[in-house]
C-alpha cells in the first residue's frame, strides 16, 4: 500500500491508497480532529500520525477503496460530516446515544476510560474513591464516589475539551464548578500544567501521552477511572444516516482487524495497552 502525506490550503490531508471498488464506494475522505495524540494528531512535518490513522489505513485497505484523511477543528467535526465534506469521522469519539441521534456509528474499535488530572501537591490529589466508576446502574458505592467527587470539586475550575463527553459528564454530575472549555486537548494540557485550572477531565490515553514528556511531569490522575452512562460505548467511526452500504463495510473490516489481532497491535503499539473491543 502506498501512503503519501500532502497539505491543502494548512490542513494536513493523508490520502491512504488500496484497491477501488467496494460496492460504489471508491473513495472515502475521512475527517479526524488531528490533535488529539496518540488517537490523532498531527507531527512537526505536518503529516496526520496517530492510533486511529494506522487503524484508518487497515481499514481502508480490507474494504478495497482509496481513502483521504483531512484535519477538522473538533467542534465542527459532525456538522462538516452531515454537510458532505467528508464520509466518514475517526477522531476518538465515543458512541452515545446523544450523538447517534445526528449519525450512525461503527461498532467499537477501541475503548478508554475517562479519568481527572490535577497537578501534584493539589488538595484534589489522591482522593480515595473506588478504583472503577461505571454510570450505568449506578450502585450505592458508585453514588458515594459520585457525591465525593462533587463535594471536593465544589468551587474549583474544571476543564474539558468543548463538545466532549468530558465536558457532558461536568455538567451533569460536578453541578457546583466553574467549566472552562478549551478547542484542543494540548491548550486544556498547558493551562492545567501552569496552574490555570485545578482539574480537568480528558480519556487515559491523552492525559498519559502529555504526562509522559517534561512538561506533564507533574501531572497525576485522582479519582476513578469512568466509563459508561454518558461516557459512551467505546470509539468508533461516525458516518452519515443514509450512508447505510458504508456502515457495513466499515463494520466488516473492523470485524476482520479484530479478529486477527491487527487492532490489538496498534492499541499496543500507540497506547502501550490492548484496549480493542
Amino acid at each position: 500500500m502506498k501512503r503519501t502525506i500532502v497539505l491543502l490550503a494548512g490542513a494536513a490531508v493523508l490520502v491512504i491508497a488500496g484497491q477501488a471498488g467496494a460496492k460504489d464506494w471508491t473513495e472515502v475522505v475521512i475527517g479526524t480532529e488531528g490533535a488529539y495524540p496518540p488517537w490523532n494528531s498531527t507531527n512537526a512535518s505536518g503529516e496526520l500520525v496517530g492510533a486511529e490513522m494506522d487503524l484508518a489505513a487497515e481499514l481502508c485497505a480490507r474494504m478495497n477503496v482509496t481513502c483521504k484523511i483531512i484535519a477538522q477543528d473538533w467542534d465542527g467535526i459532525i456538522p462538516a460530516l452531515q454537510n458532505g465534506k467528508y464520509d466518514a469521522i475517526m477522531a476518538g469519539m465515543s458512541i452515545t446515544p446523544e450523538r447517534m441521534e445526528a449519525i450512525n456509528f461503527s461498532r467499537g474499535y477501541f475503548n478508554d476510560p475517562a479519568r481527572i488530572a490535577v497537578l501534584k501537591g493539589s488538595d484534589l490529589e489522591g482522593l480515595e474513591t473506588i478504583e472503577r466508576l461505571t454510570l450505568e446502574d449506578i450502585d450505592a458505592d458508585e453514588q458515594a464516589t459520585l457525591d465525593k467527587l462533587k463535594e471536593a470539586l465544589a468551587g474549583k475550575t474544571i476543564g474539558a475539551q468543548i463538545a466532549t463527553i468530558h465536558a457532558n459528564f461536568i455538567e451533569q454530575f460536578l453541578t457546583d464548578v466553574d467549566i472552562r472549555a478549551y478547542q484542543t486537548q494540548d491548550e486544556l494540557n498547558l493551562d492545567l500544567q501552569a496552574g490555570r485550572i485545578d482539574a480537568a477531565v480528558a480519556d487515559n490515553q491523552a492525559f498519559k501521552d502529555f504526562m509522559e514528556t517534561a512538561e506533564g511531569a507533574d501531572i497525576v490522575f485522582t479519582g476513578p477511572a469512568m466509563s459508561g452512562g454518558v461516557f459512551g460505548k467505546g470509539v468508533g467511526v461516525g458516518l452519515r444516516k443514509e450512508d447505510s452500504d458504508l456502515l457495513d463495510l466499515f463494520n466488516q473490516a473492523i470485524n476482520e482487524a479484530t479478529a486477527d489481532g491487527t487492532v490489538t497491535r496498534i492499541s499496543i503499539d500507540w497506547f502501550g495497552t490492548d484496549m480493542s473491543m
